[in-house]
């Protein structure tokens, strides 16, 4: 098995691995070298697909029935890193997939391999990762006779795990190694598309070790992306450039943070960003108008209210729930210009609202835009632009840390002192770090609002900081980190990952979202943890805050760190979250005490 001490990759916190570009994730005409088919088991042939794909890095848990695949893997130019959990494994596969951009290998045993890592995968698709599960099957002979940890028909709904359809775009279980060029095929395929792709090969032990006998052709696949087309590019500079118009961009829009601003500096028009969405237009900017849904800022509202453009060009972003809340207040008078790599997604969160649909990558849509955008549109902004107002509070002597105060520090040593990747775990974190932290780049800021599963932070960081040579930060709960943390795993590997606990000794989302939807006397307290005291016993290292006066020093400590850190600060429990948004959604839908 590999292993990499990733704190001698870097120097003076800066990373010096490059994400690959497109052109460079995947295979060009030629590159794919002829297989020697016939001198290779299965598992082989699949592990050498695998890095002709791209893949560098494979995260998993061994077992019995993945020996053989798991063993091939160990002996191959890809790292395998072995987890403590198959959901950490998948969660820390995502945030490695965006922190390089290349696909990443999970790999499981039989049973409740395939299951615990479920929901990492399914946070994988609804993020827009690539990601591949290997997994073991049970021997078609022993299959409905109670084999260990029986992976069969009998035992699991095969239909959703082992099949293409909600969960996997591809899946497949190998029978035979003849299969090996349609999987290798359908993989470049998958992987060469832009947007997600998750894929599930389940390969039965005996199979692993089979050798194959068919030689693999090579693979020349080049990459393609949905533009849209010239009349449709014509109606959008008509329509943009008669009227008022703002712009609501989305993780989908990454990609295009240079052709967003030019557009948006050459029209004056209002710029808002989904939570997912922050950093892909500059927070600084005199243009952002704020971030928008779960945790955002009111001055979005405002901006509706006030300067009421009448349309808004939406760039890669669903506008669910999370985004939204299918506030009517967000739909402006004349509707949705929608531009997304999904043909599905236009006019599904408002399907009341006039919608003109673009089927086209958001990129390669705003360079087509741009060039036929008219010099000087036949409107412009005139009334100022409202925009997020932040304030330092200054830190007190006495009392738990107050989360404000703590976002103030992370803004101030993290984000702008560093090139750290932050993200922040499903919960109160979620709410303090979208609503209060700004960033001026994309890339820089991961959470996930689809699954928003409780350990994807926790887990995730570790994924990050090992893709991309460098700090990454998780500002997690306490809640989720008792429940899939992956510290020793950073331990064992070497990684620098950095987690700041906010240690409030409840789910407070919980129990600030229940009071405020009417509901009394719930559960929702914790047993108060020491979770420096926990690092340390794994092998971290870690620093217990309890005052804000402390919180400098303990962060710049993690900073500097070589070892991965956890911060445990004591939270001001009492602080409420800006989650009222969201809880008046759920009043809305009925959530509520009668």
């Amino acid at each position: 098995m590999h292993q990499t001490n990733i704190s001698q990759k870097y120097s003076s916190g800066s990373s010096i691995f490059s994400p690959p570009t497109d052109a460079e994730q995947l295979p060009s005409q030629g590159e794919h070298t002829q297989l020697e088919s016939n001198k290779l088991t299965v598992a082989e042939a699949i592990v050498e697909i695998l890095a002709n794909l791209g893949v560098r890095h494979a995260f998993g848990i061994s077992g019995g029935g993945i020996g053989p695949m798991w063993a091939t893997l160990s002996r191959s130019e890809i790292e395998v890193l072995h987890f403590r959990h198959e959901s950490g494994a998948a969660f820390a596969a995502t945030e490695a997939y965006f922190a390089s951009g290349r696909p990443v290998v999970v790999f499981v045993t039989t049973g409740p391999g395939i299951t615990n890592a479920l929901t990492g995968l399914l946070a994988a698709r609804g993020d827009g990762a690539k990601v591949i599960l290997l997994s073991a099957a049970t021997p078609s002979g022993n299959r409905g006779r109670w084999a260990c940890q029986e992976t069969s028909a009998y035992t699991m709904p095969t239909s959703d795990l082992f099949t293409s359809g909600n969960l996997f775009n591809y899946a497949t279980t190998i029978e035979s190694g003849d299969e090996i060029p349609e999987i290798y095929s359908r993989l470049a395929r998958g992987l060469g598309q832009p947007g997600t792709f998750v894929a599930h090969i389940s390969i039965p032990t005996p199979i692993q070790t089979t050798p194959i006998t068919i030689q693999l052709p090579k693979q020349v696949f080049h990459q393609s992306v949905p533009t849209a087309s010239s009349d449709a590019i014509a109606e959008c500079v008509r329509l943009l450039s008669e009227e008022p118009f703002g712009i609501w961009v989305g993780f989908g829009a990454r990609h295009a943070a240079k052709e967003i601003r030019l557009l948006a500096e050459k029209t004056g028009a209002g710029v808002m960003c989904s939570p997912r969405g922050k950093g892909i237009f500059p927070e600084d900017h005199p243009q952002f108008v704020g971030v928008t849904g779960f945790s955002g800022h009111e001055t979005v509202l405002s901006y509706m209210h006030q300067i009421r453009p009448r349309r808004l060009l939406v760039l890669g972003t669903r506008l669910g729930e999370p985004t939204s809340f299918w506030n009517p207040t967000m739909v402006p008078a004349e509707g949705f210009i929608h531009v997304d790599i999904d043909s599905q997604v236009p006019g599904n969160a408002y399907p009341l609202a006039q919608t003109f649909s673009v089927h086209s990558e958001v990129t390669e849509f705003l360079k087509e835009l741009l060039k036929h955008f008219p010099e000087h549109p036949n409107w412009s902004q005139t009334l100022p632009l409202p925009h997020p107002e932040f304030t330092v509070t200054t830190p007190r002597i006495h009392g738990l840390v107050r989360p404000n105060v703590l976002m103030d520090t992370i803004q101030r040593l993290i984000v702008e002192q560093s090139n750290a990747i932050v993200m922040a775990e499903a919960g109160n974190s979620f709410a303090w770090a979208t609503n209060l932290l700004r960033f001026t780049q994309a890339g820089r800021y991961r959470i996930s609002t689809g699954v928003g599963a409780m350990g994807q932070a926790v887990a995730g960081v570790v994924g990050a900081a090992l893709a991309r040579c460098g700090k990454a930060v998780a500002i997690v709960g306490d809640g989720a980190m008792l429940m899939n943390n992956e510290v020793s795993t950073a331990v064992r590997f070497q990684i620098p990952a950095v987690w700041i606990v906010l240690n409030d000794g409840r789910y407070n989302m919980c129990n600030q979202g229940m009071a405020m939807q009417g509901f009394k006397g719930i559960d929702t307290e914790i047993p108060c943890v020491d979770f420096a005291m926990l690092a340390k016993a794994m092998g971290a290292d870690g620093i217990r805050v309890n005052t804000e006066e402390a919180l400098e020093v303990a962060i710049e400590k993690a900073l500097l760190s070589s070892l991965p850190f956890v911060v445990d600060v004591r939270i001001d429990s009492h602080r409420l979250a800006p989650i009222g948004g969201r809880i008046r959604n759920l009043i809305a839908q009925g959530a509520t005490e009668l």
